[in-house]
C-alpha cells in the first residue's frame, strides 16, 4: 500500500514539473502581442497593380525603387513634391542649370522645384533634352541611366506602353487636370506617387494642406455681396514667352476659388485663349482691377514701346489698379505658384478680407509644404519675377 502511495506521489510531482516546464515555453497566442516582430520588408512591398493617370494598368512594388527618372513637362516637379530626390539617377537637360547646351527658354523664370534642388539636379546624368519641343522620350538616354522606374508626363497611351516595353521597367504617367492645383486629378496624382514610393503620409498631408488653403480663401470671400465685388480682368495667361495682354480665360480657377467677378463672361469656350483687341477695348470701362501674369511682361514691353496708349481704354490702368502675379506656367504648371497666386489675387481684390496676409510669409509657407523649403527670397529674386508680388506703377513699369 505504501509503495502504491509513494508511486502516486511521484507521478503527481512529475506532472507538476512537466506543467511548469510547459509554462516556461512559448507564450500563448496574444499574450505578448506587443512584442511581435514588425512585418518583413518583403511583406510590405508585394507587387500590386495601379491605374495611372491616363488609364494604363502598371505593375509596381511600392517603396522598392532606388533609381528614378522623370521625363516630360511637369513630371520631375510633381515627383519632387512627394518623392526623394536622392533616388533620381537622371535628369532632363532643361532642369540641369549647370549645362551650357540646354533649352534655356525658362531661364530667369521661377521654377521652385529647380530652385530647391538645383544642386542635386546638376550632378545627374542626362535622361534627355526635355523642354516643350521634346515630343517623345529619349529611350537610349533613359536606359543609360539604369532606372528601375520611370515617371512620365507624356500623355500618349501607345507611346507609354511602347516605352515601358523597351525599357523593361514600370513607366507611370502623371496628369493634373484643367483645374491645376485644385483639380481632383492633381490630388489623385499625389496619392498615386505616395503609393509608388512609400510616401502615402506625405502625399496625404500635401493634399490636405491644399484643401485647407482653398477652404480658407473661400471662407474669407464667400459672403462678400455681389454688388461689392469689383470686376477683374486677368491677362498674360498661358505658356511662358507666348502670351500677352489679350490672353485670358472666363473660367480662371483662381477667380472661382476666391469668388472674384470676372469681367470676361461671354466667350464661346472655356480655357485660356486670346481675345480680339476690339474686345479688350470694349471691356475697358468695366475693368476695375487688372491682374497681369508675369509671363506676359516680356511680350507686352515691345508692344507698349510701339503704342503707350494700348492700355488707356482700361479703367483699371488709368486708376492704377494693376497687379503683377508670379508666372505659374514654365515647363508646365508650377502648382505651388498657382496656389500662391490665388492668395495674391484674393488679397489684391479684397484687401480688407486679407489684411493679415503677408505674401512673403504665405509664399514661404506654401513652398515649404510642397518642397520642404522656404523659397520666397529666391523666387522674388528671379529676373522674371520683377521683385515679387506687387501693385505696379503703370507710369513706369513697361518703360
Amino acid at each position: 500500500m505504501k509503495t502504491k502511495q509513494l508511486l502516486s506521489l511521484f507521478l503527481a510531482a512529475a506532472m507538476v514539473l512537466a506543467l511548469c516546464a510547459c509554462g516556461a515555453g512559448p507564450a500563448a497566442p496574444g499574450a505578448m502581442a506587443s512584442e511581435a516582430p514588425e512585418p518583413s520588408q518583403s511583406a510590405q512591398t508585394e507587387e500590386m497593380m495601379i491605374t495611372d493617370m491616363i488609364g494604363r494598368e502598371v505593375s509596381i512594388v511600392p517603396g522598392s525603387y532606388e533609381r528614378v527618372v522623370c521625363i516630360g513637362a511637369g513630371a520631375l516637379r510633381m515627383y519632387s513634391y512627394i518623392g526623394d530626390v536622392g533616388l533620381l539617377c537622371g535628369v532632363e537637360d532643361i532642369d540641369n542649370l549647370s549645362l551650357q547646351e540646354r533649352p534655356q527658354m525658362f531661364d530667369g523664370v521661377a521654377r521652385p522645384y529647380v530652385l530647391a534642388y538645383k544642386d542635386v539636379f546638376s550632378k545627374l546624368d542626362s535622361c534627355g533634352v526635355g523642354g516643350p519641343n521634346a515630343q517623345s522620350a529619349e529611350a537610349e538616354k533613359i536606359l543609360a541611366c539604369k532606372p528601375d522606374i520611370v515617371i512620365s508626363e507624356y500623355e500618349d497611351l501607345d507611346r507609354e506602353n511602347a516605352l515601358q516595353e523597351q525599357l523593361g521597367v514600370p513607366v507611370v504617367t502623371l496628369k493634373a487636370g484643367p483645374g491645376g492645383v485644385f483639380d481632383q486629378a492633381f490630388a489623385e496624382t499625389m496619392t498615386m506617387l505616395g503609393t509608388i514610393f512609400g510616401k502615402g503620409e506625405k502625399a496625404a498631408e500635401l493634399v490636405k494642406f491644399i484643401e485647407s488653403e482653398r477652404a480658407e480663401i473661400e471662407r474669407r470671400t464667400a459672403d462678400i455681396p455681389e454688388e461689392d465685388k469689383p470686376s477683374v480682368y486677368i491677362c498674360g495667361l498661358g505658356n511662358w514667352g507666348t502670351t500677352n495682354h489679350l490672353m485670358t480665360a472666363q473660367n480662371y480657377i483662381a477667380f472661382e476659388v476666391a469668388h472674384v467677378k470676372n469681367v470676361v463672361t461671354d466667350l464661346t469656350a472655356n480655357g485660356i485663349q486670346p481675345i480680339e483687341e476690339e474686345k479688350f477695348v470694349s471691356l475697358g470701362e468695366d475693368m476695375d482691377i487688372m491682374i497681369i501674369d508675369a509671363a506676359a511682361v516680356k511680350n507686352i514691353r515691345p508692344l507698349y514701346a510701339e503704342d503707350s496708349t494700348m492700355f488707356d481704354s482700361s479703367k483699371a490702368w488709368r486708376d492704377g489698379e494693376v497687379y503683377l502675379q508670379m508666372a505659374y506656367n514654365a515647363y508646365y504648371t508650377n502648382y505651388e505658384t498657382a496656389l500662391i497666386d490665388t492668395w495674391f489675387i484674393a488679397k489684391s481684390v479684397y484687401p480688407e478680407a486679407f489684411a493679415d496676409i503677408d505674401m512673403t510669409e504665405k509664399t514661404n509657407e506654401i513652398t515649404e509644404a510642397f518642397l520642404g523649403q522656404k523659397l520666397a527670397e529666391e523666387i522674388f529674386a528671379c529676373p522674371a519675377s520683377f521683385g515679387g508680388y506687387q501693385k505696379i506703377d503703370t507710369a513706369d513699369f513697361f518703360n
